[in-house]
């Protein structure tokens, strides 16, 4: 996605659905996004990118120890998103790509996160789930789905899910 859009992806955690919208989802990650998917200012100053201390992890080794962490909203507008993941037993690769758009919409937590509207989310997350693919996807910025779609399954020959 990186080579595909000129700009770099980030991986974040698929992590909750977002109010009562079946389209909506936060992302997140603790947070080692690169600041190009940040906001860059805002209306709300807590939206802003700082370097910050691991949360969840200062909670076992000491805060201390988790500095480095960039914390901060991830900026609005559309995205692409991918998961390559091993079949070790199969010895086959397999993926799925999609995009949608990030939000605006209101988040108070932690960590590198923002609110992602893709369309029927829930078929998505039911595909993941059945397929046995991780929690952690890729994103990056721009729209390159039918470049790195192209990518993996006519030149790489991956199995891949395309969600629409």
């Amino acid at each position: 996605m990186a080579l595909a859009s000129g700009t770099p992806s980030a991986l974040v955690d698929w992590n909750n659905n977002y109010g009562e919208d079946p389209d909506k989802c936060v992302i997140f990650h603790c947070s080692n996004l690169p600041k190009d998917v940040f906001v860059e200012s805002s209306i709300r100053p807590e939206d802003i990118p700082v370097m910050d201390y691991q949360a969840i992890i200062a909670g076992t080794v000491g805060k201390d120890n988790t500095y480095g962490t960039v914390v901060g909203r991830v900026k609005k507008g559309p995205f692409t998103y991918c998961r390559v993941s091993t079949d070790d037993l199969n010895g086959l690769i397999t993926a799925y790509i999609g995009e949608g758009d990030m939000t605006n919409d209101p988040l108070d937590t932690f960590g590198g996160v923002g609110v992602a509207r893709i369309p029927d989310l829930q078929g998505l997350l039911q595909y993941i789930c059945e397929n046995g693919f991780e929690h952690h996807a890729a994103v990056n910025l721009s729209q390159v789905a039918n470049p790195v779609e192209e990518a993996m399954s006519k030149y790489l020959e991956w199995d891949t899910y395309r969600h629409s």
